[in-house]
Parts: structure tokens; sequence; C-alpha cells
């Protein structure tokens, strides 16, 4: 089982995991760590946008660490409150920052917060695993995951774990044998 710790660093490397590969991600958020000390919210603020961007991060990227690290220290997200939350009032309080979409969230609360019913249906992973188990040969709609996913009400986050080595190990077999 996978878990990440809470705070600022998960948020930060979920950020940087968006659209792109893990390992592209780690290498990143290495890079970061390393040029961002202290590793916190307001060292992000004083460094900038720029600073951040000439480590390597897309403007987007670097934006979005920005403004998640403003959300923060303006208290306009509060992650000691997300534990007291229901998992909608939650999603919607990490969504409420831009730069943190869907899957962020889902991810965020999944991986970090451990909550047992998270369905990241926007996960790529999860939509190509799940049409590879059903034969299918068009890959399926983050509506269609959605649907199928009701099933495993109230654990889909196993559901989704189970997925994700399920991925991981097939994408494994078919390097080894490539």
């Amino acid at each position: 089982m996978w878990a990440r710790n809470h705070g600022f660093s998960t948020l930060i490397k979920i950020i940087l995991e968006q659209q792109v590969s893990l390992a592209s991600a780690a290498s990143l958020f290495k890079r970061l760590r390393n040029n961002v000390a202290p590793f916190h919210p307001l060292r992000m603020i004083e460094l900038g946008e720029p600073h951040l961007r000439s480590l390597g991060l897309t403007r987007q990227k670097a934006a979005y660490c920005v403004h998640l690290s403003q959300a923060l220290v303006d208290r306009r997200l509060n992650l000691q409150q997300l534990a007291r939350m229901t998992d909608a009032d939650a999603r919607a309080m990490l969504t409420d920052v831009k730069g943190l979409g869907a899957w962020s969230a889902d991810v965020y609360l999944l991986m970090a917060m451990r909550r047992p019913d998270i369905w990241p249906a926007d996960d790529l992973a999860l939509a190509v695993a799940l049409t590879r188990l059903r034969g299918s040969e068009t890959r399926l709609s983050s509506a269609r995951l959605v649907e199928i996913a009701e099933a495993w009400r109230p654990y889909r986050s196993v559901a989704a774990r189970m997925l994700w080595q399920y991925y991981l190990e097939e994408r494994k077999a078919r390097s080894n044998s490539a």
C-alpha cells in the first residue's frame, strides 16, 4: 500500500506528477527540494515563479506551486481541517486552489489521507488497466470508469490501488519481454 505524507511537499509532488511520468516528476521534485531551502510555502513564494522555472518547472507548474503556497499561507487551504471534512468537502477545498484539479485532490485524499472511498476517474493508469482487464479495444471513458467503480463502494480506493499495481506489473512485464 503506497502511502504519502500529509502536507505541502506531497501536494507539490502531486502538481509535478500531473500529465508526466512518475520518474520525470520524481527527478524534478528532487531538484526542487535540493534548491529550495527551507522547503516551505513562504520560501516558495519568496523565490517566485522565475526561480522555479530556472529549476526546470514549466511556467504553468511554477505558477501552480506558488498558488498552492499562497493558499496555505493565506489559510484558504487548511490541511489540518481536511481531516474533519467529508470527502466531497475536502475535495472542494483542495480544488479551490488553482493547479489542484480533481485528479490531484483525489490522489491526495487517497494516498496522503488514506481515505477508503476515493476514485480518481481521470487517472490514465486506471483507465488503461481497467480497459485491458475488461478486454476492450478502446480506452474506457472517465464516465464509464465512474460507473464501473460504483460497484466497489465504499472501498474504491482499494480497487484503485489494485488497478495501479496491475498497471505497473503489466508495464514491467511488457518492457521485460521487449
